[in-house]
């Protein structure tokens, strides 16, 4: 039977339903975390803002404090990027891709350094409780490795960043830690499935490439992954083949989709699925991410799509559309605009 053929407004409508933002979901900040395949942290607040956009009832505290009990993880690990991601998912989907990041890291960066030794060096350091990357360095250099051999220390020994580092008070403050030790090894190939069913149900349908660029995989390996999975398939528009999990949810391509805002970095930006759902408009692209900015700007969704870019001023998040509003369309930016607001100053 042929495959049957998604349209880009198909696509659009499941990755934003997936993603929670075209109804907030009433699910605990665990699950939600899960349901969108973790949240892309550079910027600490913007995971804030992503779950007060996707959750029905959501405080900065919240957050917080499932990261100070450790309920929630942030960490390098997709693509070597900080994520926020539940205590359950870090082993399995750090142990899925460590290998790849390391072989990475090592072809790009070419620092003559012991890795393992230098492992040793960051574990010893941190025996004694959290200490900041000046701290790491230094304990590094002071080993005799080079100061280099720390950015890549991360795939060597699997550190987390420890609160209150890295949340909505102190975004910038890059203190670390030892994560947990595990009660038992992982198993490599079901973390390796288990994160290929944490994209395709947070961001599918989706290409195996969609799934290799996401995890920092080979589009070999990929679909190596996926052959060990039950799966679904479809067309894209352009008739590539999407691979999807058997029970996600597909929704009507006309269901109307809400006024929703996004902070910087957001992943439902990022990537093929981004792309093949229209969600940014290409035209747009570059208000959005720019080789000049340092971070991607903060944007808002009309019908689904990205309609323009937001910024917090004094009390106030002001709005800027790429192209005239409608009067019903501004009034709802708006109104979710002084609502976004209010998040910002609550406590």
């Amino acid at each position: 039977m042929p495959d049957r053929h998604l349209s880009s407004h198909h696509l659009n409508r499941a990755l934003l339903t997936r993603q929670h933002l075209l109804t907030r979901t009433h699910h605990e900040l665990r699950r939600t975390v899960e349901d969108v395949g973790g949240l892309q942290t550079q910027y600490s607040p913007s995971a804030y803002v992503g779950l007060w956009s996707r959750m029905s009832i959501f405080q900065k505290n919240h957050l917080t404090d499932a990261l100070g009990r450790g309920e929630i993880i942030q960490s390098w690990v997709m693509r070597c990027t900080i994520h926020m991601v539940s205590a359950d998912d870090h082993p399995l989907l750090t142990e899925a891709v460590r290998e790849h990041r390391r072989q990475l890291w090592t072809r790009t960066t070419k620092v003559d350094a012991d890795m393992d030794a230098v492992a040793d060096t960051v574990r010893e350091a941190l025996q004694e409780g959290p200490r900041t990357q000046a701290q790491l360095v230094e304990a590094i250099t002071a080993a005799g490795h080079p100061k280099e051999a720390f950015s890549g220390a991360q795939l060597w020994v699997d550190l987390v960043r420890v609160p209150p580092a890295g949340t909505w008070d102190r975004p910038r403050a890059h203190v670390y830690g030892l994560a947990a030790p595990l009660i038992a090894p992982v198993d490599r190939e079901r973390a390796e499935e288990h994160l290929a069913r944490r994209y395709l149900g947070g961001f599918g349908p989706a290409t195996p490439g969609d799934l290799a660029r996401y995890a920092g995989w080979t589009i070999t390996f990929t679909k190596g992954v996926l052959a060990r999975l039950t799966l679904r398939t479809f067309r894209d528009p352009d008739g590539a083949v999407l691979v999807d999990l058997p029970d996600a949810p597909l929704p009507d391509p006309d269901v109307p989709a809400p006024v929703r805002f996004l902070g910087t970095w957001d992943a439902v930006l990022l990537l093929g699925h981004a792309v093949r759902a229209q969600l940014l408009p290409p035209e747009h692209r570059h208000h959005v991410f720019h080789t000049r900015k340092p971070q991607s700007a903060p944007t808002f969704l009309v019908d689904g799509r990205v309609a323009g870019t937001w910024r917090r001023t004094d009390d106030r998040v002001e709005v800027t559309p790429f192209e005239p509003l409608t009067t019903a369309v501004r009034e709802e930016v708006e109104a979710e605009a002084e609502r976004l607001a209010t998040f910002h100053v609550s406590g």
